[in-house]
């Protein structure tokens, strides 16, 4: 198949010879931070001895009188750091054992030179420090600050050398080692955004991801002679070294991250994303050989992505991805790096289920809201994960309707599918479950990183879907599709706040949404509307109906209430829901039968809907026969796992 990448390579080189090699001409980005890395992987003690020039130029109004930079990898350098606490106090450590991992299993990065070349000479390995900026634990390595002789100011650039050594962790939090497969993420000491304000360089938690600025990289990777590489960018060249080695050199603009990785078990193929309208993307799959069969699902998925996202929100910039399907055991499946993904999959995929597709779009779709558009996801995560998850299960419903509930036994791998029960975009996709557990645990606008751990999930993904979705049933989906467009258009490689993301809202839908984002990002109330109570009484005749719907929750929201009587009438009224409660009256010649706050389930971030109906009239349980055939499929999954042990 080596042999069909290349000639798919050579034609989009032949097309656009400068993109097919990484680089986008005129800029998309500022490329204010470029980095020129070089480095060994030594699988035999899993190290990794690298060096690298970054090129920096100050964008910021302030002047830098020292540098910040992270490094990622100590999180797991010892039991003591803030992810680690963090991960215990969330009850989810990155490994099973993690309090038990050997020195010779755990990462670590250390700096062994650093200078500065220009815009002056100055040797600053000595004055390296780690600092704590976010908790003041001492034990946390994973921010390094490094005083500078002389301030770089507003619009000066420098160049600073630095050279490093890592080990390689045990697979960990998507990233390591397990077996021959390596997948290498967050390794390099990378330097943090200086804002207006000061640096923003925070240490590594637990539930937050990363932020960083602009650039080009230009990495040259020496691994062991006959194993494949997939990274960041297109490959630029490619040369055996004596002793049975082989560099790999890869180069891409305008992103502001790198990662690689490497095995000698991977199948590679390769595919061509065309379309009417949006740019040729050339799709490589890096798939673990008890996989290939899944190969056309994985291209399939990845298509689906780069044509909703293109056609909604924008077109893809780059014109190649690499979708990497990780080894199992290795922790790196569902995550986002630019022009690269990891996908995850299971050895038994059956159709009418999502697996891989689901996780496919998912990181895929991140090439927009965390690749292109950059926000900082140490302090407002879910302008990254939130709106990709609306994203996402719009994708799929588009492209995957329907797909059904399944559940897996004997430890995972053997799935049965329930055709009878369709999941839905609303409650499964976006999560809702996961929102009404976490609703009043967290207002949205604290930053991210200082979530409690558990409501991550909750916070940044469901709550963010959910709220985007109630816009696009609130207000339609052309809309909203305007709006979402829109942002991204003003608001890629530039790292926009979430007021950004407001003001593009409101002004593009010509009305006030304030009211709707202080109480969805600036509030942890929560929205539960029902009916509490429904009579229907003989009157002289007639029956008199009488409707109470109530707000049970601290948020408000406009909604519909649906009173249906015994004779098929209904009555639809268009309640503010700024009161607690609302009568309404109704004198007919039939009873009523039902009555329905929210009946077009309009407010998808209602945390109780068990309460949002009543009826007059006996009828078939629909709710009821959900919960129990859950309860049954439990109650099976533990006879069998039971049965399986004896």
């Amino acid at each position: 198949m080596r042999g069909a990448f290349v000639a798919i390579l050579s034609i989009v080189q032949g097309a656009t010879p400068a993109a097919a090699q990484g680089i986008i001409t005129p800029p998309l980005s500022p490329r204010n931070a470029s980095y020129t890395i070089t480095a060994r992987l030594d699988p035999s003690t899993h190290t990794i001895a690298a060096s690298e020039t970054l090129v920096w130029r100050n964008i910021s109004t302030t002047t830098a009188t020292e540098l910040r930079f992270h490094l990622y990898w100590n999180a797991w350098r010892n039991n003591r750091s803030t992810y680690m606490r963090e991960s215990r106090l969330g009850g989810t450590p990155p490994n099973e054992d993690a309090d038990n991992t050997s020195d010779a299993e755990r990462s670590r990065i250390d700096v062994t030179s650093i200078r500065l070349a220009a815009p002056f000479a100055a040797d600053l390995t000595a004055a390296q420090h780690f600092i704590a900026p976010d908790d003041d634990n001492e034990s946390d390595q994973t921010v390094m600050a490094v005083p500078l002789p002389r301030p770089i100011g507003a619009g000066q650039s420098a160049t600073i050398e630095i050279a490093w050594t890592a080990h390689v962790p045990r697979a960990i939090a998507r990233t390591g080692v397990v077996g021959h497969f390596y997948f290498i993420a967050q390794w390099f000491p990378k330097l943090g955004v200086l804002q207006d304000d000061g640096w923003n360089c925070h240490q590594f938690h637990s539930s937050t991801e990363f932020f960083a600025d602009y650039g080009s990289y230009d990495v040259s990777l020496t691994v062991p002679r006959g194993w494949i590489v997939g990274a960041t960018g297109v490959e630029r060249e490619r040369r055996d070294e004596g002793g049975n080695a082989t560099v790999h050199r890869y180069y891409q603009d305008d992103v502001h991250d790198f990662a690689w990785t490497t095995s000698p078990d991977y199948v590679e193929r390769v595919e061509l994303f065309e379309h009417p309208t949006l740019p040729r993307v050339t799709m490589r799959l890096l798939l673990q050989p008890e996989h290939a069969v899944q190969a056309d699902r994985h291209f399939a998925a990845t298509r689906a992505t780069l044509q909703y996202y293109g056609e909604w929100f924008g077109a893809y910039p780059y014109d190649h991805i690499t979708i990497v399907d990780p080894a199992y055991h290795s922790r790196a499946g569902g995550m986002e790096y630019p022009t690269l993904f990891t996908a995850g999959t299971r050895w038994l995929a059956p159709s009418g289920v999502v697996t891989p597709e689901e996780v496919t779009v998912h990181e895929a779709g991140h090439q927009w809201w965390y690749g292109m558009v950059g926000s900082n996801e140490f302090e407002d995560a879910w302008l990254d994960e939130g709106f990709n998850q609306f994203s996402t299960a719009r994708a799929v419903a588009a492209a995957y309707a329907p797909h059904y509930y399944t559940r897996r036994y004997f430890g995972g791998f053997v799935p049965y599918v329930f055709s009878d029960i369709v999941l839905s975009r609303e409650v499964d996709d976006n999560d809702w479950s996961a929102y009404a557990a976490a609703a009043r645990r967290d207002v949205q606008s604290t930053p991210s990183y200082r979530y409690f751990p558990t409501s991550a999930g909750g916070i940044t993904y469901a709550k963010t879907a959910l709220w985007l979705n109630t816009m696009e049933r609130w207000l339609g989906w052309p809309l909203l599709q305007r709006i979402m467009s829109t942002y991204f258009a003003r608001w890629k490689f530039a790292h926009p706040s979430p007021h950004d993301f407001f003001d593009t809202a409101t002004a593009v839908a010509g009305r006030d949404l304030g009211w709707f984002f202080d109480q969805v990002y600036r509030s942890s109330n929560a929205f539960d509307y029902g009916i509490d109570d429904l009579s229907s009484v003989d009157d002289g005749g007639e029956q008199r109906t009488t409707v109470v719907v109530r707000r049970y929750g601290e948020a408000i929201f406009p909604i519909d209430v649906r009173v249906t009587f015994a004779n098929g009438e209904q009555v639809t009224e268009h309640w503010e829901g700024r009161d607690r409660w609302k009568a309404y009256v109704y004198t007919r010649a039939a009873a009523a039968q039902s009555a329905e706050a929210d009946p077009g389930h309009v407010l998808l971030l209602d945390v109780n809907r068990t309460n949002n109906s009543r009826s007059l009239a006996p009828r078939a349980p629909d709710a009821g026969a959900k919960w129990s055939t859950i309860w049954l499929v439990w109650l099976e999954d533990c006879v069998l796992s039971w049965a399986s042990l004896a």
